[in-house]
């Protein structure tokens, strides 16, 4: 029985086989002629709403056809599973130029006649770098004008069927798919593809890919741009080439493209920064042995006979400043005077960073035909789910047509509750924070205790302090809360966005950017703030110390300063998001398409056709590049707002980056289905976001070099308390300890024992000592190291910001030859337009219309003669 049952299936593979007569590879339809631009699936299971998706499907796919889509319905058992229904849709001619039309798309009208730029002189330094020129450039280079039905001569329409770029064909079939409506219901008219996906009518809407990615297709017609992609740009082994920006673009579209050319050229900049970030590094390193701080710690008979204060109440004992050498000399890595420069530095990197991008930017508009985009973006891209839900309509004033509006009170109603989620959910974040303090406050105690009690740990005590052992056990704790709360706070941003039903597609874009970026800022930089500005800042003193909730003693920084423990929580939080974004983005869709595909892989090649091969990949989604800009955009702030205490941050950014970029581009050419084309013309908001970080960084960099590192107190010490003219910086750990008298302890304070019979201890601290008319007041080296440190902060900025604001002015944010290219452009582009309307007017008059008039022949003319002038 069970052989034949094995038979019967063979011959149905065998019947379907035979039936098929196209490769598995195929993206046409049967006819083997009209090409396939989109594919609908769903499962038809026999369900309880069975009737309704049955009759939704009906007429969404008749009002398709009325729209002049041509359909093709693959039956469930010509699927792999025999579960699964195909609808193949094709936009035929007359539907491209009616909609290419309608959504102002470029098309070439002659070849660019304007002379390439001047050969770069390093260029054949930079030759292995290169891509071959039919891959950096897959098409000639044309001047382009808005498509018009009315003036088809006037295009280089060489082939129909391959006039419109197979991303422009799925761009145009998903406007319509996204508008076509399929009935009503609750009195309501219902329409667009996204609502039918909600709703489990269809299990999935997308686009080819044309070829597997790691072979060519079999078909002469097809184009293989995804395996060239892979070959050239996607795999590992490529990092050190350029990326075929060029043909990213005409596969997966504009938007695409241009992230991946903001993403290239972020790294590239990195690259300077890392290697000065490298050198600042290295002199650290090279100048461990000469830092007299590190020495004196380490110097038993300085070091070693300076008894600290215990660093808890009651159960810690009494320490010796030696015990903290060995994270004092590294200590010195990241804070020296190489720290001021690096600060210094960033500050304009930056601004450099951002104004360079700005020319790329520009040169990418006019290369890719998006210098008028912004217009036609915001007229255009009218969500289809604002227009369902506002009912009300009014008169637009500018187009003078009646349009869908949501009345000012209900989006009154709706802001107050998103804004109300919003600070609700930064305060959760700001309460988790606070939880990780007071578990830094309760464990540190013990960690203290711990460390001066316990022989076991000796080995490792050196560098192994207490501060450290809990910053980084507190700053693992902090990274798994900030996953957590990422993952609950994406899902309420996307709901809340859509509660209130942004009006085009760039307003929901850009408010869900700000939702997020607001909570991502709080989520990942608030514990990276605390260490630098609070930690160590509100202790006290001896016999007086700060409590939170009158319960926890804060926490002292190390007697080498807090740097070293911002560079840690930097380092943890930093390190582990970029290493857990690349398992999320590679490990995890690699996983789910292979437990996807385990089955198909064991039936013959010729039944897993083109459409099932996609449909099996994961869905790359409309905000899947949202998540790419966000997991820059903070590095990007950890590189610069916290880069003074870590100065290869942007070594390991750049590092990161490499592989990101194939990552990225790996897993959307075989991971992932194809997505809809879509146009940008910018970064969008995301410039704006940075722009901001720019400005912040200064700021903060400033003030983590004046009050987390020790350089302004050794500074003051120099050059105002030093009295060692040979060894200027000789006595600097005595000066900056103060003295208490162990009889002053309270009894909260005092520890159990004092096996040693101390008199005296020593805190971090600028104070009198207990025999001065003032005990324990803070000291006039205390208010000259203040000042010193205000009036530092308030110089650095002012340079930076001064040097920030020249470059800027400096630097255009277009490039001369591309302002030319564009006049030029637009002049011959006029002027072709407007030969034409005249070549046709004359051909009128000569016909003897009555409606060509002179009058009209003269103003054609004009035009062409006010466009020489303009």
């Amino acid at each position: 029985q069970q052989s034949g049952r094995r038979y019967n299936l063979f011959l149905k593979r065998r019947l379907r086989i035979d039936k098929r007569h196209q490769s598995k590879d195929s993206i046409f339809f049967r006819d083997g002629v009209r090409r396939i631009d989109f594919v609908l699936s769903y499962v038809d299971d026999l369900n309880k709403e069975w009737e309704k998706k049955l009759e939704r499907r009906k007429e969404f796919e008749s009002n398709l056809q009325k729209a002049g889509l041509e359909l093709e319905t693959e039956d469930k058992k010509e699927s792999e599973d025999g579960k699964i229904y195909f609808v193949k849709i094709h936009a035929p001619w007359e539907v491209l130029i009616t909609y290419a039309e309608v959504l102002n798309i470029k098309v070439p009208i002659r070849e660019n006649d304007i002379p390439s730029m001047v050969e770069n002189p390093l260029d054949c330094m930079l030759s292995p770098l290169r891509l071959p020129e039919k891959v950096m450039h897959p098409e000639p280079d044309y001047f382009t004008a808005p498509f018009s039905k009315d003036k088809q001569e006037l295009y280089l329409i060489n082939d129909e069927s391959t006039f419109f770029s197979p991303s422009m064909r799925n761009r145009i079939v998903n406007y319509i798919l996204t508008r076509c409506p399929y009935g009503t219901e609750e009195g309501k008219k219902k329409f667009g593809i996204k609502r039918l996906l909600n709703n489990g009518t269809y299990s999935a809407a997308y686009p080819l890919h044309d070829c597997q990615y790691w072979k060519k297709a079999n078909d002469p017609h097809c184009d293989n741009e995804r395996y060239t992609l892979y070959m050239e740009w996607a795999r590992f082994l490529r990092f050190y080439k350029e990326q075929p920006l060029d043909l990213i673009r005409k596969y997966y579209g504009e938007k695409i493209g241009i992230y991946f050319a903001w993403l290239g050229f972020y790294t590239e900049m990195l690259f300077l920064a890392a290697v000065v970030g490298l050198i600042c590094f290295l002199y650290g390193l090279f100048t461990m042995d000469e830092n007299m701080s590190s020495k004196e710690i380490c110097d038993p008979a300085i070091g070693g006979e300076i008894i600290m204060c215990p660093l808890c109440d009651r159960e810690c004992e009494y320490w010796r400043l030696n015990t903290t050498c060995m994270s004092s000399e590294y200590s010195h890595l990241f804070d020296n005077v190489a720290t001021l420069f690096f600060a210094i530095f960033m500050g304009i990197w930056v601004t450099l960073f951002l104004e360079f991008w700005k020319r790329r930017q520009a040169r990418l508009k006019y290369e890719w035909d998006l210098v008028d985009f912004e217009e036609e973006q915001q007229q255009l891209q009218l969500r289809p789910e604002y227009e369902a839900k506002c009912t009300q309509k009014k008169k637009n004033p500018v187009t003078q047509e009646m349009e869908p509006y949501l009345p000012v009170t209900s989006q009154a109603v709706r802001f107050c509750i998103s804004g109300t989620t919003v600070l609700f959910w930064v305060s959760l974040i700001i309460a988790s924070m606070i939880a990780v303090i007071v578990y830094r406050l309760a464990v540190y105690a013990a960690f203290a205790s711990l460390m001066e009690n316990t022989q076991g740990l000796q080995p490792i005590r050196g560098l192994l302090t207490p501060q450290l052992a809990t910053s980084v056990t507190a700053s693992c704790l902090n990274f798994v809360i900030i996953m957590i709360l990422n993952f609950l706070y994406e899902r309420i941003a996307i709901w809340i966005t859509d509660m209130e039903i942004p009006r085009t597609h760039m307003e929901y874009e850009n408010r869900l950017t700000m939702k997020m970026f607001l909570f991502q800022f709080v989520n990942y930089y608030s514990s990276c703030f605390y260490v630098a500005f609070f930690k160590g800042k509100f202790v006290g003193y001896p016999g007086a110390y700060t409590y939170m909730f009158n319960r926890w003693r804060n926490e002292e920084c190390d007697p080498a300063g807090c740097l070293i423990e911002l560079t840690t929580q930097l380092t943890i939080v930093m390190a582990g998001k970029q290493i857990w974004g690349n398992i999320q983005e590679a490990i995890v869709p690699w996983i789910c398409n292979w437990w996807g595909r385990r089955k198909a892989r064991n039936n013959p090649e010729n039944l897993y056709s083109r459409w099932e091969q996609d449909h099996d990949l994961q869905t790359f989604g409309p905000l899947g590049l949202f998540y790419e800009y966000l997991e820059m955009v903070i590095q990007f702030g950890f590189i610069t707002l916290f880069v003074a205490s870590f100065p290869l941050a942007p070594l390991l950014a750049l590092m990161n980056n490499i592989l990101e970029i194939r990552v990225d581009s790996w897993k959307l050419t075989t991971q992932y289905r194809r997505p809809v084309a879509a146009k940008a013309h910018s970064i969008g908001v995301w410039q704006e976001i940075l722009n901001g970080m720019a400005i912040l960084s200064v700021v903060t960099n400033a003030f983590i070099v004046a009050f987390t590192s020790d350089m302004i107190p050794r500074l003051v010490y120099y050059y105002a308390y030093s009295e060692n003219e040979d060894s200027p910086m000789s006595g600097y750990i005595n000066n900056s300890l103060s003295v208490f008298q162990i009889s002053d302890f309270p009894d909260r304070n005092k520890p159990k024992e004092n096996p040693e019979d101390l008199v005296i201890c020593r805190y971090r601290d600028y104070r009198y000592p207990p025999d001065h008319e003032r005990r324990y007041l803070h000291s006039m080296q205390f208010w000259h190291i203040l000042a010193a440190k205000l009036a530092f902060i308030i110089i650095m900025e002012h340079v930076v910001f001064i040097v920030k604001f020249f470059v800027a002015w400096m630097i255009p944010d277009v490039p001369a030859d591309v302002k030319a290219r564009i006049k030029r452009e637009k002049y011959l582009t006029q002027k072709i337009l407007h030969e034409y309307e005249l070549e046709k007017l004359k051909e009128r008059l000569c016909q003897g219309d009555k409606r060509a008039t002179e009058k009209e022949f003269i103003a054609t003319e004009g035009r062409m003669e006010l466009s020489r002038a303009m």
